[in-house]
């Protein structure tokens, strides 16, 4: 048996007229609809028996019982059950509109008929809601089929073909946006496509679609609201003003009491309320229902809003969700309390990773309220260092300070404490150490002060101040000691359950131990990575950090293909402005690259783009002569050596003599064949009395030497020092330098005499020739775009044994939504089938175990 079950609208009964029109060529169906609340079993009864007598040839009963009944409903229903006991051929009966049966015994005669009848009968019952017919035995012995609203729903392809047949045509993103505003409710989107059908400006409509438009709206209105009582139309238009609405909440703003009872049989009833938790306390209701409530309810009551917004605000906030409080209060216009609200719940909020929630609070003030507010104005300042206007910040954060003054006595420290934060953003965003370690200092005392008061923000507070400290300390080239800051930073977010520090720690241990062990950088970011798709932060800045450290040390491995990946997504989630360290970093693995496939101007361009962020940093940053040294032997490569030259030249004496420096002085002196000048350079580099910006530079020097060496034919000198280079690369995983000088000669020759790195000489010759290595020293190459949180969900179950219709069924989705999510995450993934998405999605680490899904 099969058993439809969906509100108004949902395209049931189209469904079913379609099967039987595909399928019914040789099978018989037999149609009937229940009329409006049918309260008389017998004449329901007739019109069964009606719609039978055309199906069952021969049936002799069931004709005389049509043409003269008399027999009450049990008694039809036995003499019918005898009458199929022998029917060899199968028939389907659809009762449509079950919902309207209104006689608890004409359900009980067709509870009955559905337990006893024959194999060959078949039933399908099409209901707006569900119906007490003793299916619970049907499903535990597997005999009944259920589709649900959620089935139902159309998905993006099926919204596309509705409106090609309609003759609209939609661009993917407003598609997108129809198919979401409409939640896939066939109704809606039909009556959306008849408004669409010649529309002068079809993508301003679907923007400005809602509930409140009037095709849509007279059909809610008729279909749903209309068809309750008083008191429920009362709770629901009451309710409409919030996101989400429990028992005790509806019962609050009503001032009545079964909020809960009558939510649950709404939802119960499919009248466009959803449940949003296993014990069916919390609901929501559809988008578009919202919007005609809302509609209606300023249409009846505008004088009752801004009440309503502060009565929700009241309970909201004593009960915990501080992001409700703060919009309703904003609602109501209640600026000081919505301002109270956000500053005291701000720093959690940030700390866990919901910044585009707070900028959208803050957003939702007068101007006027901010410019007499200090801690609004401090949280303003915070909002501008994110989007990279520290002139704005400054200008917010030194309001302020002016206005603190007039804080009230209870709320001072609270205000001090704010404005401890934005300084110590603003020096982190600057790399001043000294004041970033200050503010973080300032910051743990005050933290130390939280513990009395709220133990549990004083220990985020304090592992907030030690990530701020370490990041500081890591693009200050302090890596010894910012290693040590974020092991405490981890462990302590670890400890307090705040998975948002967690993964900032992680991405900022990752960049760290780039220039300590190229190991430990891709696994912590990784670690990051996957703790940022689960959550839902992988557009944070954080993860912006981990992108670049991930494209870094694949950059440096020389697989410039896996890090051109990272690069990109890098490029894509950090805001240079706002973080101008980490842009420099991706300028220089940006220009790396670039060099490494010999694209000379690609390079410069990706040089000159960091200049502008060295000037937004508080003092010379640490990167620079690195990056000044890059710039040379750019220059020396694209044949502008008069210009590397000069730009030598200008340098000081002190800094002509780094390491890094004299390196490119003997890139200079090999391309005009100044060999002698050219070791003369190196000589202080490779005896470390010049010392150079990371070990791994070293490499480079020793691989300029042999290179040195071999044209001048001191061949053993040569072989000595490439041995050497080697070394360093095989202890380091650093092979760019390869890629960056002329090498495949060299090696070639060294290859054939003894060697301790022959496996490694053939990794890098297959770099050399555009050949995947043949020793698999990374991690596999990342997906073509971020997955999201549905499509992991579904990827976590793909090595199982369950089918797509079993998967559906853990997850409360749709067969056709959990092909659509495997669709996607097949494309992104690179891959064409289930075996090979559970291999990559293995190697990526993306198969954490079911058990502890969200």
């Amino acid at each position: 048996m099969t058993v439809i079950s969906a509100p108004a609208g949902s395209g049931k009964t189209v469904l079913v007229q379609s099967w039987i029109d595909e399928a019914s060529i040789n099978e018989r169906v037999a149609w009937i609809a229940v009329g409006h609340d049918e309260h008389d079993p017998q004449r329901f009864w007739l019109s069964v028996l009606d719609a039978l007598r055309g199906t069952i040839p021969g049936s002799a009963l069931v004709r005389a019982l049509t043409a003269a009944p008399d027999l009450d409903g049990w008694g039809i229903v036995e003499r019918l059950l005898t009458d199929l006991a022998s029917l060899a051929d199968r028939i389907w009966l659809v009762i449509d509109d079950v919902h309207e049966l209104g006689s608890a015994e004409a359900r009980r005669q067709l509870e009955l008929l559905l337990m006893r009848a024959p194999s060959a009968l078949r039933f399908v019952l099409l209901t707006r809601q569900n119906v007490r017919l003793g299916l619970h035995r049907l499903r535990l012995e597997g005999e009944l089929t259920e589709i649900r609203t959620a089935d139902l729903r159309f998905a993006l392809e099926e919204t596309r073909k509705l409106l090609d047949g309609a003759g609209v045509s939609l661009p993917e993103p407003a598609l997108t946006l129809l198919r979401d505003r409409t939640e896939g409710w066939v109704a809606g989107l039909r009556l959306a496509a008849l408004s669409l059908a010649g529309h002068e400006a079809p993508e301003r409509f679907v923007a400005e679609f809602s509930g409140s438009e009037r095709t849509v709206a007279e059909y809610l209105l008729a279909e749903v609201l209309e068809r309750q009582t008083g008191h429920v139309r009362e709770l629901l238009l009451r309710t409409s003003i919030l996101e989400k609405v429990n028992g005790e909440l509806a019962d609050l703003l009503t001032g009545g009491s079964g909020g809960e009872r009558i939510l649950q049989d709404l939802e119960q009833a499919n009248a466009f309320v959803v449940s949003l938790d296993a014990t069916r306390s919390w609901f929501r209701y559809h988008q578009l229902f919202t919007d005609l409530l809302r509609l209606e309810l300023r249409r009846t009551a505008p004088g009752e809003l801004t009440a309503l917004h502060r009565t929700a605000a009241g309970w909201l906030a004593a009960h915990g969700h501080p992001v409700g409080a703060i919009r309703h209060s904003q609602a109501a216009q209640d600026w000081n309390l919505a301002a109270r609200l956000l500053a005291d719940h701000w720093p959690v909020l940030w700390l866990d990773g919901q910044a585009a929630t707070t900028r959208d609070l803050l957003t939702g003030f007068p101007d006027d309220v901010v410019a007499t507010d200090s801690e609004l104005a401090a949280l303003f300042a915070a909002e501008e260092l994110a989007h990279g206007s520290v002139e704005a910040a400054q200008r917010h954060l030194g309001l302020a300070e002016r206005n603190s003054t007039a804080v009230s006595a209870e709320r001072r420290e609270h205000a001090r404490l704010l404005l401890g934060i934005v300084r110590l953003m603003l020096a982190r965003r600057r790399a001043d150490l000294p004041a970033a370690a200050e503010q973080a200092r300032n910051l743990q005392e005050m933290a130390a002060a939280q513990n009395t008061m709220r133990p549990r923000l004083g220990e985020e507070l304090r592992a907030l101040a030690l990530i701020s400290l370490d990041s500081t300390e890591y693009w200050m080239a302090e890596f010894a000691q910012a290693r040590r800051h974020l092991e405490l930073s981890r462990a302590l977010a670890q400890r307090i359950r705040r998975p948002y520090l967690e993964f900032s720690s992680l991405a900022y241990q990752a960049a760290n131990e780039f220039f300590l062990s190229f190991e430990q950088a891709a696994d912590h970011g990784m670690q990051a990575v996957d703790l940022a798709q689960r959550h839902g932060w992988t557009e944070e800045p954080a993860a912006g950090v981990a992108y670049m450290t991930l494209g870094a040390v694949r950059g440096w491995q020389g697989r410039l293909d896996e890090s051109e990946a990272w690069v990109q997504r890098a490029e894509r989630t950090l805001v240079a402005n706002a973080q101008p360290l980490a842009g420099i970093g991706i300028c220089l693995v940006r220009a790396m690259l670039e060099m490494a496939r010999g694209r000379h101007v690609e390079a410069l361009a990706a040089f000159q783009a960091a200049e502008p962020l060295s000037e937004l940093l508080a003092g010379p940053n640490p990167m620079g002569m690195a990056m000044h040294a890059f710039r040379l032997q750019v220059l020396v490569r694209s044949g502008e050596t008069k210009r590397a030259a000069q730009a030598l030249a200008d340098l000081d004496q002190h800094h002509r003599d780094r390491g890094e420096m004299r390196i490119a002085l003997a890139m200079l002196r090999l391309t005009q064949a100044d060999l002698r000048a050219a070791t003369a350079a190196l000589a202080p580099v490779l005896d470390g009395s010049a010392s150079v910006p990371w070990p791994d530079w070293l490499e480079q020097a020793f691989l300029l030497e042999a290179i040195a060496r071999d044209r001048l034919g001191d061949f053993g000198a040569a072989e000595r020092a490439l041995e050497r280079a080697l070394d360093l690369a095989e202890s380091g995983g650093v092979l760019i330098w390869f890629l960056l000088q002329p090498t495949q000669d060299l090696l070639s020759r060294h290859s054939a005499h003894r060697t301790r790195h022959a496996s490694l000489i053939t990794e890098i010759q297959s770099l050399l020739a555009g050949r995947s290595p043949a020793l698999a020293r990374t991690a596999p190459q990342p997906p073509l775009e971020p997955l999201s949180d549905s499509e992991i969900r579904v990827l976590r179950y793909l090595p199982t044994n369950l089918s797509v219709p079993e998967i559906a069924n853990e997850l409360s989705l749709s067969p056709n939504t959990v092909k659509t999510h495997t669709r996607n995450l097949y494309r992104k993934l690179g891959i064409n089938r289930r075996a090979e998405a559970v291999a990559r999605a293995r190697a990526l680490g993306l198969l954490a175990p079911l058990a502890h899904r969200r």
